[in-house]
């Protein structure tokens, strides 16, 4: 059997990599170990029947602004792929009762700042108006290779537009920590936390250097473009990508874990299965894995300089997630309307998401988790029996290695025995945000960072990122110095994923641009 392109592993990189490039003309195979396609997006029924979670991914407002969906939006939509927006898209609730949130109406977002601060409010609208203009230059940027000319070309036109004032403040905002950042535009400590949580999204606590242009995207876009999920689940994107690579001639093979990259005279010349199978490709093999398990175990032979190479390459800090079937939807204390809300944070001050970072690269469980609640259903009756809820709960961030409760309550150092016991915290945590949210829980289900790599392997330590995008491990560092355009020291081998430039999220980024380059366009 013979490709022009093989693909190893269908996570959204490796589908969209397929997608456009069987789009033009080329024969491409793609080969999962699993007996599902998505990766790191898996929707699934795991507490009760009828409740359909998002186990990882939840978010698809990157793929839905991405330049792949873009591209290939009529075949994707024909072959099912729909969204659901959410005008109110994320908020935090505080421990005094209060809440702020984000809405895609600007004048009822800057009155909820008002109240806070007019000033603040003056400030968000001008941040706002400024990203309209900043944003195409941005997007530009983070949809093209570093380095590249298309690279350099967006930086320009930024200049050109922006003038040098203009292009220096953008280099700032990359270089800055998110409180750096917060404290030059913002005076209240609410709107402060409420932005800068979308850095623990990451691995950016308040004080890291580059954090900040994830909380600023985040709360620009959102505000500009609102939040999409995807209609009955995030698989949505999976299934729509599997029937238009199929729709375009290429093959997808489930349950076909890939053993080998077989190279010679120094180049990627096709892959052994597990099962002893040669398949062979013409043009190239595109590795959508984690780099840490190409070289330590997709390629045999002496690769000793890679390896040492990959191995210094930083996993970010864990993740568990808590997945609920409920009776109902939480009753949050601070107000009715934040069921309104794709996510509400409960991280209530910079403080605590140091605190938090801290501990867990400390290795300790920490004391007082920050969480992402997601809330479906709010936009998505779908996804629940009629009258019921799920809840989507990310709780950023744990250590992957545990040795030790920073509360002094827990023993055990074993994941698999300490997880049902940092739920219970998380869940209390829950509770005293919104009082009586236990008597609604029908069903829970709780996967640690050990269950995550269990369940895939890119998640090496239970990191959701696939590897710390702190500024030595992003742009032209990711995934190492080198490697920036999707290459790797062996011809025809190359490497996607949120591993690459422009990292974690569901946008398709690092397929799509790779798959370019190689067809021309």
């Amino acid at each position: 059997m013979t490709y022009d392109a093989i693909i190893i592993g269908a996570g959204h990189n490796g589908l969209a990599a397929g997608v456009h490039l069987a789009s033009k003309g080329w024969r491409i195979g793609v080969f999962e170990q699993a007996d599902q396609p998505g990766g790191a997006i898996k929707t699934a029924e795991i507490t009760r029947p009828g409740f359909r979670h998002d186990l990882y991914a939840m978010n698809l407002s990157l793929f839905a602004g991405s330049p792949f969906f873009a591209a290939h939006k009529a075949a994707l939509v024909r072959n099912g792929l729909a969204f659901v927006p959410a005008g109110d898209c994320f908020a935090t609730a505080f421990p005094d009762g209060t809440w702020l949130g984000v809405s895609q109406d600007l004048e009822l977002t800057a009155s909820r700042i008002a109240a806070l601060s007019p000033q603040d409010a003056q400030a968000w609208r001008d941040m706002v108006a400024a990203f309209a203009a900043d944003a195409p230059h941005v997007f530009a940027l983070l949809a093209a290779p570093l380095p590249s000319r298309a690279a350099m070309r967006a930086l320009w036109q930024a200049y050109r537009a922006r003038g040098a004032a203009g292009l220096s403040g953008l280099a700032r905002l990359v270089l800055s920590s998110p409180r750096d950042f917060l404290d030059r535009h913002f005076h209240s400590a609410k709107l402060k936390a409420m932005m800068a949580v979308w850095g623990l999204h990451l691995d950016f606590p308040p004080d890291a250097a580059g954090g900040a242009l994830f909380p600023y995207l985040e709360s620009m876009a959102n505000q500009s473009f609102g939040m999409v999920i995807g209609q009955g689940g995030a698989d949505t994107v999976v299934a729509a990508s599997a029937a238009t690579l199929k729709e375009y001639g290429g093959e997808l093979h489930l349950c076909s874990p890939v053993g080998e990259v077989i190279c010679s005279r120094g180049k990627a010349r096709g892959v052994r299965l597990a099962d002893g199978r040669t398949v062979m490709a013409r043009r190239g093999v595109i590795a959508n894995v984690h780099p840490k398990n190409l070289f330590g175990t997709l390629l045999k032979g002496d690769h000793a300089a890679s390896r040492a190479k990959v191995a210094g390459f930083r996993a970010g800090p864990g993740t568990m997630m808590i997945h609920y079937a409920l009776s109902e939807q939480p009753g949050w204390a601070a107000g009715e309307a934040l069921k309104r809300f794709a996510y509400v944070h409960l991280a209530p001050d910079l403080a605590t998401m140091s605190h938090v970072y801290d501990q867990a690269m400390a290795g300790l469980l920490p004391e007082t988790p920050v969480l992402v609640v997601g809330q479906p259903t709010a936009l998505d009756p779908s996804r629940a029996p009629a009258g019921q809820h799920i809840l989507w709960v990310q709780v950023r961030v744990l250590p992957s290695k545990i040795l030790a409760d920073a509360a002094g309550e827990i023993d055990e150092t074993n994941w698999s025995l300490a997880k049902e016991r940092y739920a219970d915290r998380v869940q209390a945590l829950i509770e005293r945000y919104a009082p009586g949210f236990g008597k609604t829980v029908l069903g829970r289900a709780v996967a640690s960072p050990g269950d995550l790599e269990r369940e895939n392997a890119n998640l090496v330590g239970g990191d959701s990122l696939s590897g710390s995008h702190h500024l030595d491990q992003n742009f032209i560092f990711r995934p190492v110095f080198g490697w920036s355009r999707y290459k790797t020291p062996i011809g025809k081998l190359h490497l996607v994923g949120a591993s690459t430039w422009p990292g974690a999220g569901v946008g398709a980024g690092s397929g799509f641009i790779l798959a370019k380059m190689l067809a021309g366009a």
